[in-house]
């Protein structure tokens, strides 16, 4: 039996496009259309069989003997770590919040990899904001600065990007301007009126020069950025996206800040703002639900019985790459893709429990591992896109594996 879902939504990365349309024939995605080259393969990879599900020391064992082996690690451990929720939906991330409470463990996101510099810079500047609706039907001026949508997030220039009619177009767009501000041309560039090379370790000087001439106070600025402040002031609707890269480096938040400031500085001219390029399709969701449940966005620690937040104490990588960890819950093992060597090594050395719905790392044995099912696919929920606009998410095919949520649940149960 052939059927056809509609208005389908894509959890890959921050853009959760929810426009596409999934074929399903015996249990099994068979095609998807308006697919990027990121979603294809997320939809039509078959799913993993049932004896592969639940695995303790490399062995296949039934899901009650795993969650109590895991439940029988956390209990034992001093100082566990839970990690991720990129991949996960609200009901898997309050599962993971509950689990870190009842334990007295941190628990972290993959801002704490990413785009936690730039969490610090809005909780101590503040944000011009909007939505990517907004972005698609009202910017005449469109910035992508230190990123590159056409490679992360490939459907972005073809649904908030491009001109106000719709054409995804090099050439003769009409109505809006697309400039890429970044160390190197990338795929991004081509489809772009405008490249201005800034390198990595300039950012916050561009950045800081951009608001003086924006102000109108002169400075020595090369002359392609004083003819983008006169187009950012000129514009009656621009926006900023920035990526990972604006974060680099100890003072990652400040050159974040310096962009924030920039936008804020621009509302006296204009209506101009920024957003943030998230990479995973939930992390948004991760953020609103840890500060919905705890009072802080990532780097949660609940050794004291409540929650505390210190960036760089109790954010995960960190905790991992001092030796502070002594077990650790990952949820979705692609993320930790993004750790030092230190983090990683120590990783390998601790217990640790896996819900994953990919194939782990060739060189990393999990004691415990669950495969997930994927939201979206297998089960429903909600996601929250990168302007943390909530979509919900259906289910198309049927799945013997558990939801993280289920995992997460069954684990806090056997806690007690």
């Amino acid at each position: 039996m052939k059927t056809i879902h509609t208005d389908v939504a894509c959890t890959v990365c921050g853009c959760v496009c929810d426009d596409l349309t999934v074929t399903v024939e015996g249990n099994r995605v068979t095609a998807v259309e308006r697919a990027c080259r990121l979603a294809e393969p997320w939809f039509l990879a078959p799913e993993a069989p049932p004896e592969v599900l639940c695995a303790a020391d490399g062995t296949s064992v039934p899901f009650d003997f795993a969650v109590q082996r895991a439940a029988a690690i956390l209990t034992e451990a001093k100082a566990p770590l839970i990690y991720g929720l990129s991949r996960s939906t609200t009901e898997g991330q309050r599962a993971a919040t509950a689990l870190a409470d009842r334990l007295g463990a941190g628990i972290d996101t993959t801002a704490g990899t990413g785009h936690g510099p730039s969490i610090v810079a809005l909780q101590e500047v503040g944000e011009s904001t909007c939505t990517l609706g907004e972005v698609k039907n009202r910017a005449d001026l469109v910035i992508f600065w230190a990123c590159d949508p056409a490679t992360t997030h490939p459907r972005h220039l073809e649904r908030y990007s491009a001109d106000p009619v719709g054409r995804f177009v090099p050439e003769g767009r009409k109505g809006r301007h697309l400039v890429v501000v970044d160390r190197e041309r990338k795929a991004t560039a081509g489809f772009a009126d405008e490249f201005i090379p800034v390198p990595e370790d300039q950012n916050w000087d561009a950045l800081w020069r951009l608001r003086l001439l924006v102000n109108g106070h002169d400075c020595e600025a090369p002359q392609a950025l004083r003819d983008l402040a006169e187009r950012m002031k000129r514009a009656k609707f621009g926006i900023v996206f920035f990526g990972r890269s604006l974060t680099v480096g100890p003072m990652g938040h400040r050159t974040v800040a310096a962009l924030l400031q920039l936008t804020t500085d621009l509302n006296d001219f204009t209506r101009f703002y920024a957003r943030r390029l998230r990479r995973y399709g939930d992390v948004a969701g991760a953020d609103s639900v840890l500060t919905w449940q705890t009072g802080y966005p990532f780097g949660v620690n609940f050794a004291r019985g409540y929650p505390r937040s210190n960036p760089g104490e109790f954010t995960g990588v960190d905790l991992l790459s001092r030796g502070e960890v002594d077990a650790c819950v990952v949820v979705g093992a692609e993320t930790v893709s993004d750790f030092p060597t230190a983090a990683m090594d120590h990783l390998r050395r601790i217990p640790t429990i896996v819900l994953d719905p990919f194939a782990l790392p060739p060189d990393w044995s999990a004691s415990v591992r669950f495969t997930t099912a994927i939201y979206g696919i297998h089960r429903p929920g909600t996601a929250y896109r990168m302007d943390e606009v909530p979509i919900p998410l259906r289910m198309l095919t049927t799945s013997e594996a558990p939801s993280d949520a289920e995992v997460l649940n069954a684990i806090l149960s056997a806690v007690g």
